[in-house]
């Protein structure tokens, strides 16, 4: 149960700009699930919220939902023209609504900032990962996404960040300190089974990855790990990619028999039953910062085993093991098949670790952030105190 209107004292009312994703009911990643648990909680506040999202011409496309105003705004239908596109209308939109702040989530969507700067509208952008270092962008898509994140630096009043290195990268990179705010863990899900006998699978008898099909989360390293081990139970792998056909070809001819392929999986109540069955989660993604799916899976309190960077080592802490190639995890692979008690024993301390993960700590987070920036405490290119590991000011 939602606890702010009597956690928080009463603030001046605001109303905020939730701009650069897909908008809500969230149903497609971490900034639309982002968007409708805070977003949500500021209305239950008082606040008047605005959520930008990509219009469909539906008359039964929704105009409010959990007490966010929903303005849909066309886009683009390139790969690479339709976030920016979307943001654009979004923004143009946001200028003439007296906008008390703005969050604008994705350093992609940069070149529309100073737009609202120039509007005097206070902006404080979700910076995300490091989106320049994935894998699937060539030169140019390289070359613009370092343009973006050093435009986003420049013409926010603040920046978010979801994991403390990202915000240590900010820091060294750039000199500006960030706000750590990551994202909330659902709690307990997927407590049934009912779903997995119609995939042919049982309960704990089974590895999961959940992943887009791209190389910086390591799909075809865990694959290929797996095919190395004398593993009994089999992975099953969920997911797709759909501007990366090369890479998913690569993936299924490392596989073998024992993997099976779902693809993408729409139903939240097979998916929640598949990451709170499973005997070990594998978690491949390695520059996104707090990763939704990392966060769904220690909600879930499962056993997980996760890529070796600093953004997955804070979530799980010591309730992690740690890959950094196929052979690790193919000994990862023996180790958990050897001693599923040990998995039960980790999945329970995985569980703890998610209570740090609260949606409501998050909404407040957020909400001082929008009052921060309505008073205009940030001057947008101050070098504060350096952010901890923990994401707070020091």
């Amino acid at each position: 149960m939602r606890d702010l209107n009597t956690a928080m004292p009463a603030q001046r009312k605001l109303r905020i700009a939730m701009i650069g994703t897909r908008g809500v009911p969230a149903q497609y990643g971490g900034f639309e699930t982002c968007v409708e648990e805070v977003g949500s909680r500021l209305a239950d506040r008082g606040h008047e919220v605005l959520v930008y999202s990509r219009g469909v011409a539906r008359a039964d496309r929704l105009d409010e939902y959990l007490g966010m105003k929903i303005i849909h705004k066309p886009a683009l239908h390139r790969r690479s023209l339709e976030t920016l596109s979307h943001t654009g209308f979004s923004v143009a939109d946001t200028l003439g609504r007296n906008v008390d702040a703005a969050l604008v989530f994705n350093a992609a969507n940069a070149p529309w900032l100073p737009l609202l700067r120039a509007a005097r509208i206070p902006v404080a952008t979700h910076m995300d990962g490091i989106e320049w270092r994935r894998g699937k962008w060539g030169k140019t898509g390289r070359r613009y996404y370092k343009g973006a994140e050093a435009m986003a630096v420049r013409y926010s009043d603040a920046l978010i960040a979801d994991a403390s290195g990202i915000s240590d990268y900010y820091w060294n990179n750039y000199g500006r300190d960030a706000v750590g705010i990551a994202y909330g863990a659902p709690k307990q899900v997927g407590s049934g089974q009912d779903k997995l006998a119609g995939l042919g699978l049982v309960a704990e008898q089974f590895h999961l990855l959940v992943a887009r099909f791209e190389p910086e989360n390591h799909v075809e390293m865990i694959v290929e790990g797996y095919v190395k081990s004398g593993a009994r139970l089999p992975l099953v792998v969920v997911g797709s990619a759909p501007y990366s056909a090369r890479y998913v070809q690569n993936v299924h001819a490392a596989a073998d028999s024992r993997v099976i392929f779902l693809g993408g999986v729409w139903d939240q109540e097979m998916l929640n039953q598949l990451y709170a069955n499973a005997l070990v989660y594998w978690h491949g993604h390695s520059v996104g910062g707090t990763n939704p799916s990392l966060l769904r899976a220690i909600g879930a309190g499962t056993a997980t085993n996760a890529y070796n960077v600093s953004f997955n080592e804070e979530v799980l802490r010591r309730s992690g093991r740690y890959f950094s190639s196929s052979e690790d995890v193919c000994r990862l692979l023996e180790l958990a098949e050897g001693d599923p008690l040990d998995c039960v024993d980790r999945g329970k301390l995985a569980y703890k670790e998610s209570l740090r993960y609260d949606w409501d700590e998050v909404a407040r987070a957020y909400e001082q952030l929008c009052i921060d920036l309505a008073a205009r405490k940030f001057s947008g290119q101050a070098k504060a105190g350096r952010t901890s590991r923990s994401g707070r000011r020091s």
